[in-house]
């Protein structure tokens, strides 16, 4: 796995991780609960078959198959909904990510290093779990083929957590994952954060509520701005990376290449 990943964002998202607005005013890693993403098959529950439960294990709780197989599906909709993840990309030049994710080409993609990200993590402590970068590699299927869960190689968690739709591949993501992460990471986005001003009696599903975890700024490695990134927004972000973000960081401007249907960077050299 390559050490760099990348996290397309609008511009407000990106303001956001790299601490110049938002909530939090400091460079953070946002994470989504996991029954929260824009794919509905994503971490389902009926990612796994439950059906067939081995005698040994109805004999050594005493209960019936219907009893465990129902406990079995309960479960697995617990780690679903006590699961919030971050997705990051292995490439930085995908037409359908910049189109989907960046608002048609006006946001930025933002690489950063996976490896020094977990040295940066919080203690296990805290109650954050973090799943070893390998395991993280989202597995793309052409078939909903539901492996038994007590007869296949395959972890039940990770199965759940790590497959996806072949339709999604060319995202190419990789996952940053915690389960049950302490309430002191959890926090509003702007947009909940007006609403919640606007209406202080409403009752928030805990699942919407975003969680963030702080990092330090020179894990920014590189920035790449969309073609039809805002030039006030581009002059503003790229003077905040090289003053308060990491003065070391890479900076990327996408163009259109003339001769394919891609995009390809060039380096926004320091005046």
């Amino acid at each position: 796995m390559s050490r760099i990943l990348y996290k397309y964002l609008d511009i407000t998202g990106a303001k956001c991780m790299i601490g110049m607005d938002g909530v939090l005013k400091r460079p953070n890693i946002q994470f989504t609960n996991a029954s929260q993403l824009n794919d509905p098959f994503d971490c389902h529950p009926n990612l796994m078959d439950y059906s067939e439960i081995p005698e040994y294990i109805l004999n050594l709780h005493g209960a019936p198959l219907e009893w465990y197989t129902e406990k079995e599906k309960n479960d697995a909709l617990n780690l679903r909904n006590d699961t919030w993840l971050s997705s990051f990309s292995k490439t930085n030049d995908s037409l359908l990510m910049w189109s989907h994710y960046c608002a048609n080409h006006k946001g930025i993609c933002i690489g950063m290093n996976l490896v020094e990200l977990r040295e940066n993590m919080p203690s296990m402590g805290v109650g954050m779990y973090l799943l070893e970068p390998l395991r993280l590699e989202v597995e793309y299927q052409d078939i909903l083929n539901r492996p038994k869960a007590y007869h296949s190689p395959i972890d039940p968690h990770f199965y759940q957590l790590l497959t996806k739709a072949k339709a999604w591949e060319y995202e190419q993501e990789v996952r940053l994952i915690i389960e049950k992460p302490h309430p002191w990471l959890a926090a509003f986005t702007p947009e909940q954060a007006k609403e919640a001003k606007k209406d202080k009696h409403k009752i928030w599903d805990w699942k919407e509520i975003h969680h963030y975890l702080p990092i330090r700024g020179e894990r920014f490695k590189e920035i790449y701005f969309g073609i039809n990134t805002n030039p006030n927004e581009k002059e503003r972000i790229i003077n905040y990376a090289r003053t308060k973000l990491n003065p070391d960081i890479k900076l990327y401007q996408m163009q259109v290449d003339p001769d394919a249907f891609r995009l390809k960077p060039e380096p926004i050299i320091e005046k």
